[in-house]
């Protein structure tokens, strides 16, 4: 059921083609300057910026008799525009500014102006419109957000869910969000430039595989119909790109996207930005110095300073950052020696620390427990977590002096990991030995084990040079540089829940609570299509704007009193 406005805009798209004007033209519009550059290097008397050409949407128009402002917003930004009747219709016919500037286009439309560079009496930076393009007619009205002229916001496009549902919404009225957007594109950028610069080749690996395997997390199944058989999406790229160490390649790194049928949280989505890159010849020793460098100089970029705000507390990224080992940091903050404990003791400590723990869980996975409950959300500078037990970590390389250990780093920051590093497994029959591991806690129901990768071993016996490899999470590093709490707010269209569906009232329903049968066509205009939404508006803006509607609409109805609209609602 469309609104009002919606009837209006659709009314308004008949009558441009009725005109001869059509609101989805297919020629290209030359465009040749935007918003930004113009208001920031355009001054009084300049010759520059004369022959214009801009494109973008209407969000404001004040309607002046023959001559009319605008705002454009493009994506650089806003910029006034004047628009004279005589100058965009030059000739007798004047119904490009008289009906179709005045009356037909709304806040949203996309146009396309020519004109040059002024400034007015006010000293606004503005453009003088000498011809103007219809480009595209928006069918549906956008929010109303409302600033004054110090920027702050009011009746603002605020709620997160319909926010991040309708991510083309929010950032067309907030554009201040672009900002987050725009940084992790130079994130991702400065990395990227980084390994370049060391000769480290970027490739690109499955992202359907046939066994899933490169971390402990629970897989999405689909099935391939042609050759009949189950696949994975992808959990961690990480064994095909040791794969390519194998293949003689020094060093490889992939930004690619990784699924986990997980929950979802504050920092958690199904779907997630991951980097991982692997150097040969390496350990992860050598990686924790390559990690603090490179972070370093992506804070740097980004902020001119390692010095970061990020939820409430000042992070500082310059090297080198703080270490302990896992079962040093538990000692630390708990005061628990765990690094002698078996299973069971492992478990009374947890019961004793009144830490949710299942049968499931074996040594690894008990530990990490200890440590995410007690340690992680205590991690607020940046610190490298090292040295873990072996069952944590299938893939990673035996501790060189530790007995039990693996040679393993975790970097966290404000209490959450956002880098994972090991030096390789490169040990055939090591690693075979620890796969089986991994099956037996898979059997005794841990849905995250790993699965045995046949292929991937065979390649290790081809053999695998000495190895580094890393992780970092995109999404969480992009919340720390952009200071956002959740991660919905770093990806452009994050996974959300079913959206529900409107149940449409019936014209029987308005008439149960009370509304006259005559009124509900008038109620359904003014965009009311269900009792909730009718039950939750303010009668006396209701009250008033019945008024107006049914003198627009040429009814002739009794009005209702205030009292009797309060009555329907309340």
């Amino acid at each position: 059921m469309l609104n009002e406005q919606e009837i209006q805009r659709r009314e308004g798209l008949k009558e441009l083609r009725q005109l001869g004007i059509n609101p989805y033209p297919a020629e290209l519009f030359e465009v040749n300057a935007h918003a930004k550059q113009i208001k920031d290097n355009f001054k009084e008397g300049s010759t520059e910026f004369q022959s214009v050409s801009l494109a973008g949407r209407i969000m404001t128009k004040r309607i002046m008799g023959s001559a009319s402002f605008a705002e454009l917003q493009d994506a650089s930004g806003r910029v006034q525009l004047y628009v004279a009747r005589d100058e965009i219709a030059p000739g007798e016919d004047k119904a490009l500014y008289n009906t179709v500037f005045k009356k037909i286009l709304d806040i949203g439309d996309f146009i396309g102006v020519t004109g040059y560079a002024f400034i007015t009496k006010t000293g606004e930076i503005s453009i003088h419109v000498s011809s103007l393009t219809v480009l595209s007619k928006s069918l549906k009205p956008l929010p109303v957000v409302k600033r004054d002229d110090e920027g702050h916001v009011y009746d603002g496009f605020t709620d997160p869910e319909m926010r991040y549902r309708q991510r083309y919404v929010d950032l067309t009225v907030n554009p201040e969000f672009k900002n987050i957007f725009i940084t992790r594109s130079k994130l991702i950028s400065t990395m990227r430039q980084y390994f370049d610069s060391h000769g480290w080749l970027e490739v690109e690996t499955p992202i359907l595989q046939a066994i899933h395997g490169g971390a402990a997390a629970r897989p999405f199944n689909t099935h391939h119909n042609t050759l009949d058989m189950p696949l994975f999406l992808r959990i961690a790229n990480e064994l095909y790109l040791k794969r390519l160490i194998v293949a003689g390649f020094d060093g490889v790194y992939e930004f690619g996207k990784m699924f986990r049928n997980e929950g979802m949280d504050r920092t958690h989505n199904p779907e997630f930005t991951s980097m991982e890159i692997y150097v040969a010849y390496k350990d992860y020793k050598w990686m924790m110095t390559m990690t603090e460098e490179v972070i370093e100089k992506v804070a740097l970029a980004l902020h001119g300073t390692t010095k970061v705000q990020a939820w409430g507390n000042e992070i500082d990224f310059k090297g080198p950052y703080e270490r302990l080992t896992m079962y040093g940091s538990i000692e630390k903050y708990t005061g628990i020696d765990v690094s002698k404990m078996h299973e069971a003791q492992l478990r009374q400590v947890c019961e004793e620390l009144k830490i949710d723990i299942d049968d499931t869980m074996g040594k690894g996975k008990l530990v990490d427990a200890i440590f995410g409950e007690k340690v992680e959300h205590l991690l607020i500078q940046p610190t490298f977590i090292t040295d873990y037990p072996i069952e944590m970590t299938p893939l990673a390389k035996k501790h060189r002096s530790e007995e039990g250990l693996v040679e393993r780093f975790e970097l966290f920051v404000n209490g959450k990991e956002i880098a994972n590093a090991y030096s390789e497994l490169n040990d055939p029959i090591d690693q075979r030995e620890r796969f089986e591991e991994q099956l037996k806690l898979a059997a005794r129901g841990d849905d995250e084990a790993m699965a045995m990768d046949e292929d991937f071993l065979r390649s290790l016996e081809y053999g695998m040079p000495p190895t580094a490899g890393l992780g970092i999470g995109i999404d969480r590093l992009t919340m720390l540089m952009t200071n956002q709490s959740t991660i919905q707010e770093v990806l452009f269209f994050p996974q959300m829940r079913p959206e529900k569906k409107a149940t449409v009232s019936t014209d029987e329903d308005f008439v149960a609570i009370g509304v006259p049968v005559e009124w509900v066509q008038v109620i359904r205009k003014m965009g009311f299509n269900t009792i909730e939404d009718f039950k939750s508006a303010n009668p006396n803006k209701v009250f008033n704007d019945m008024g107006g509607l049914k003198k627009k609409m040429k009814l002739d109805l009794k009005n209702p009193s205030l009292d009797e609209v309060k009555a329907w609602i309340e």
